[in-house]
């Protein structure tokens, strides 16, 4: 059984990814080691779903040879677990095959060899990278490094060329022949230190996304603040007569001019 960081792996520690590691035995063990916890019994439909979204489970209802050589012979290992001192269950488990597109997912997509997806993908009536649907893509390229590309099947293999670089490079390669033209795929399992990083880029992006927002709407709040501040401080209790006829009076001589000078123009 393989471990998960430095762990090994227990029943309260599996997940729907790694999940994937397992084979039948361990998930047996994973159950004998369990019923020493008191809460088994009442979790043990959680831990069963996780079991099952990489497993076949069975319930055997007939504890008979005959009956259980029969699960046996459809590839099941059968089993079972204690739930408590008066119950215990018995079923037959077996892993599931990867065996078309639509069963990768972005829980098992790093648990399968680059020369297994390939196998995959050639099983997908040959049609090559584009034929796969988008969401079928990401989840690949969620667990690998992937790279196309067609050329005429006498300069596929140039030297020198990208078919040479790829392949020293580590990547395993899928040739899908289409007339003249041959398409290459190439696959290569992302480092976990590299999704790792993809990850953390991506959610240090959406907190940055978020900062931002918040500080768009501090400023908002800050402008609207200082409209209504600067608004605030023109008071008409602040006009005091004597303002009040600083800003409108004016000389009395000029009065006198403005007047004849009015004169002058009724004349005219």
């Amino acid at each position: 059984m393989k471990e998960a960081g430095k762990k090994a792996l227990t029943l309260k520690t599996l997940n729907k990814s790694n999940v994937w590691d397992l084979q039948e035995n361990d998930i047996f063990r994973l159950l004998e080691a369990g019923e020493k916890d008191a809460d088994l019994s009442d979790n043990i439909k959680h831990y069963l779903d996780i079991i099952r979204s990489a497993f076949e489970i069975e319930e055997v209802k007939i504890d008979r040879p005959e009956v259980i050589s029969k699960y046996e012979a459809r590839g099941l290992k059968v089993g079972s677990v204690k739930l408590d001192e008066k119950n215990r269950l018995k079923f037959g488990i077996k892993k599931k095959t990867i065996m078309r597109v639509t069963d990768l997912t972005y829980e098992n997509i790093r648990h399968i060899s680059a020369s297994k997806l390939l196998e995959v993908i050639e099983r997908n009536f040959g049609g090559g990278w584009e034929s796969l649907s988008q969401s079928i893509q990401d989840i690949i390229q969620n667990g690998f490094d992937i790279s196309t590309t067609t050329l005429p099947k006498d300069r596929l293999h140039k030297k020198g060329g990208m078919y040479e670089k790829k392949v020293e490079d580590g990547f395993e390669v899928l040739e899908i022949p289409k007339g003249a033209w041959t398409e290459a795929i190439f696959a290569k399992l992302k480092p976990i230190e590299e999704k790792a990083k993809l990850d953390l880029d991506e959610d240090n992006l959406k907190i940055r996304e978020d900062e931002d927002d918040e500080d768009e709407d501090d400023d908002l709040r800050d402008d609207k603040y200082n409209d209504e501040d600067e608004f605030d401080e023109f008071d008409d209790d602040k006009l005091t007569e004597e303002s009040y006829r600083t800003t409108i009076e004016e000389n009395p001589e000029d009065l006198s001019l403005e007047a004849a000078d009015v004169a002058d123009d009724d004349d005219l």
